[in-house]
């Protein structure tokens, strides 16, 4: 059968070839050291993806190259992986100027869900853990505590005066311990009412031509819908671009 369509085939001009896999170094052929070297640090800390950390890390470069005014903020912060990659890479960068902000709630556990929370695939937050579980994740794994978060930054060598870890829900801690002005804004608590809440408080706060990264845009219906309700009530133009197969979002403020 494959010798007679070959054969078809190259009667009108065409033949079937084998295609080389695609490989781990061919996708990421673009990371240079510095990128992988990072990445190899900070992935026991966060749940994103390589190109998630690459795009963040590329954006506190941009930051700080164009000299955006503004500290760091991460709302939603798990282990600490993408705070501890904005250090690392403010340290290379030769920067130790910025404030950087994490919020979390910690061991306080996941707050009351929206109506509207859930995956876009139709889980609920509920199942979402239980998938979790199922897919081998303990809640020691799972839940991040404040210590241990702390321990991740201070390895960063990072000045620790400078760092700020708030626990709490942000509807409780924000705006009252925010910056007044914010470079980078990363966004991922996934509900519709703290990401409405971030939004409303912090995106006034960040600077023109600064960064905001929603994390969970796509995969989060809360996450989404808070975006997309804060930007249609305040006429707002912006292009999220998304990053990967997760939907993670990243735009510039004009």
């Amino acid at each position: 059968m494959k010798i007679c369509i070959n054969s078809f085939l190259r009667k009108i001009g065409y033949q079937i070839s084998r295609y080389p896999p695609v490989t781990q170094e061919f996708l990421y052929r673009d990371f240079d050291q510095n990128d992988r070297s990072l990445w190899e640090t900070v992935s026991p800390y966060t749940m994103t993806s390589r190109e998630q950390v690459y795009s963040l890390t590329h954006a506190v470069e941009y930051v700080i190259k164009n000299n955006i005014p503004g500290d760091f903020v991460e709302c939603g912060v798990w282990k600490g992986g993408s705070s501890l990659a904005i250090a690392l890479t403010l340290l290379r960068l030769g920067n130790v100027s910025r404030h950087i902000y994490l919020y979390d709630v910690f061991e306080m556990g996941w707050p009351e869900p929206h109506e509207v929370d859930g995956t876009v695939d139709g889980r609920t937050p509920i199942q979402v853990w239980h998938d979790l579980l199922a897919q081998g994740g303990t809640p020691e794994t799972l839940l991040a505590t404040l210590e241990p978060v702390r321990k991740v930054m201070e390895s960063s060598g990072y000045p620790m005066d400078k760092v700020h870890i708030i626990m709490g829900k942000v509807e409780d801690t924000i705006p009252g311990q925010a910056p007044d002005s914010i470079a980078l804004l990363r966004l991922d608590t996934d509900f519709y009412e703290s990401t409405r809440h971030e939004l409303t408080h912090l995106y006034p706060r960040l600077a023109n031509a600064g960064v905001l990264i929603i994390d969970d845009y796509a995969a989060f219906k809360g996450s989404q819908k808070a975006t997309n309700d804060y930007f249609e009530a305040h006429n707002a133009r912006v292009l999220l671009h998304r990053v990967d197969p997760h939907g993670y979002r990243i735009g510039i403020k004009t």
